[in-house]
Formats: C-alpha cells, structure tokens, sequence
C-alpha cells in the first residue's frame, strides 16, 4: 500500500533500523540494531536538576527483583505525583536507555518522579512475568511513596506501544487485586488485542518500523503460543476485558498508518462507555514509532498533549 506519511517525516523513513521480526534470530538482530536507533535520537539536557539512579525491586513471587531507573526532580520540599513508565518494544524489545531521554524530558517539565521498569522480556519469558514485573513495580512505588517523596493518592502508569498494553494490564490488575490505587493510565499508541483482526491490523502489512507480520511474532512471542485463542488473558491482551467499570481515567493516542490503530480507538470508546473518563487522540499522517522524529511539528504537538495530559492527570 501507498501511506499519505507527514512529509516532515519522510526524509526519516531511510534512517530508521528496519524491524523485521520473522523469528528468534531476526529477533537478536533486531536488539543488536537498538544501539542504532539510539545513535538517531537526541540527547536531553535537563533545565532542571533531576536525580537519576538504578535499582531494583522485589519481583513476583518466586521470580527475580525487577530493575527501574528513578529520576526525582531535585530540592524538592514536598511530594509529588509519581508515575510508573513502562517502554515499549513489542515485548520483545527495549530497555531503559532507549527511551531514557523521553522519560528525563517528561520529569523536566512536570516537576513529577517516575519509576521506569526494565521487565523481563519475551519469547525469553513469557506473559504473565512482564505485566507481573510492571505491577510488582507499582506495588513498590506506592509502598515507597514517602520515602520516593511520591504523593500516594497520585501515581499513574502509562507507556508507549508494548507499554501502552502492558500500562492497560497494570491498571486493570490493580484494580482487581484491589491496588494501588491509580489516579490516572496513559496508553501511547498501545499495543491491546492478539486477536489481530481490525482494519489497521489486516490492512496495515508493511508500514514503517511497525506492521502486521511483526505484530504477529510479537503476540506469538508474549503469549508462548499462537495468538487469538480462545483462553488469552485480558491481563495479556487488555482489550480481552469484558468489564473495563472501574480503571483509572485513561489518554490513548493513536496513529494513523499503525495496525495498532484501531485496537486502540476500540478500547478508548470502550473504557467511556463503561463510565471511565477518557480522552483520545488521533494523530494524522503518522505511523508507529514516528514520535521518534523530534523535530517534526506533528511530533512536537504529541509530546504537548502528551505532558498536559500527564499533568492534568496526576492533577499537577
């Protein structure tokens, strides 16, 4: 198919790594070519002092402590709102240096701490352990909240593509575990449903870094076995949720030339009609992962509905 792509982001589409995930040897060369990615994006340079440490945290239970980074908004005299950001990368990919400038920038412009999560990934390990890794942070994170300086009646989670999804399983199971509570769930451009049948997902066969046949070994990679079965967990594939009463108010975004789409359009008309306050944003003329290209003007627009979403979501 031919994409009606920004024209800001056309000159880009040569430069970014081509992600083409057929197997688990295409999959080694996919994290081998992160550092790639990486050379492409720009460094942040704070204007604020910002405090930026690596631990880790109690895992589930008989599983391994999870790695985060926190970044704390120095000199502050009272707490804050924290949010939980989890990175995206078909759960097969990323880690806390791909979207490390991302995260400095949000804390440097809303003044909040965030806890970004290094879970385990996929085929490696399986659903539930990624979603299991990102609530177990959550727990951490609210049982820490005076010591991390976090206002406890505001903490979020959100996240971007995998994280959107994983961000959207976090919140439905603090809901049925009975929390954290969460006040607010960003679900950037979000990866939600294995049954991989809306428009965008059959049409969408060969966009930019993110398409059909990838979504495909992603799903098949997160769940251990094909996707689409009749037993998947909505805490795995979110839009599986045949109740979505009670979760937190939610901002999803979403793409135009993405098979992710419209999974995500669904689910925000979902989550309103069950009575959740959401907002959703379209963003034209845009594919997955094209917010990579800072200096394009649509780009620039997502990243500020993006922080005012954030700070009215954390109530800043």
């Amino acid at each position: 198919m031919s994409y009606a792509i920004d024209p800001e982001l056309l000159p880009w589409l040569d430069m970014l790594p081509a992600v083409a995930l057929t197997d688990y040897e295409s999959l080694v060369a996919a994290r081998d070519q992160r550092s790639r990615l990486n050379d492409l994006l720009p460094s942040y340079e704070p204007v604020n002092p910002i405090d930026v440490r690596d631990t880790a945290v109690p895992g589930p239970s008989d599983a391994p402590d999870v790695p985060v980074r926190i970044y704390s908004p120095a000199g502050r005299t009272e707490a804050v709102p924290g949010l939980v950001y989890i990175h995206g990368g078909g759960f097969v990919l990323g880690d806390l240096d791909m979207f490390h400038a991302i995260v400095l920038r949000l804390v440097d412009e809303l003044g909040i701490v965030i806890v970004s999560v290094d879970y385990r990934l996929a085929p490696e390990h399986p659903f539930p352990a990624p979603v299991e890794d990102c609530y177990a942070a959550l727990k951490w994170v609210a049982a820490k909240a005076d010591e991390l300086g976090v206002d406890p009646r505001r903490i979020g989670v959100g996240g971007e593509s995998a994280g959107g999804g994983l961000s959207a399983g976090t919140a439905l199971l603090a809901r049925d575990r009975g929390g954290p509570e969460l006040c607010f769930q960003y679900l950037g451009i979000p990866e939600l449903d294995d049954r991989l049948d809306t428009d965008s997902m059959r049409d969408y066969v060969d966009t930019p870094l993110w398409n059909r046949p990838n979504a495909i070994f992603s799903w098949a990679s997160y769940l251990g076995t094909e996707p689409g079965g009749d037993d998947v967990s909505p805490y795995a594939a979110p839009a599986r949720a045949t109740d979505l009463a009670g979760l937190p108010p939610a901002f999803v975004t979403t793409c135009q030339y993405d098979p992710l789409r419209d999974e995500g359009i669904e689910y925000a008309r979902r989550l309103a009609h069950a009575g959740v306050p959401t907002e959703l944003r379209h963003y034209p003329a845009t594919f997955h992962g094209s917010a990579f290209v800072e200096s394009a003007a649509i780009t620039r627009r997502m990243f500020a509905d993006e922080v005012d979403a954030l700070r009215r979501g954390l109530r800043l």
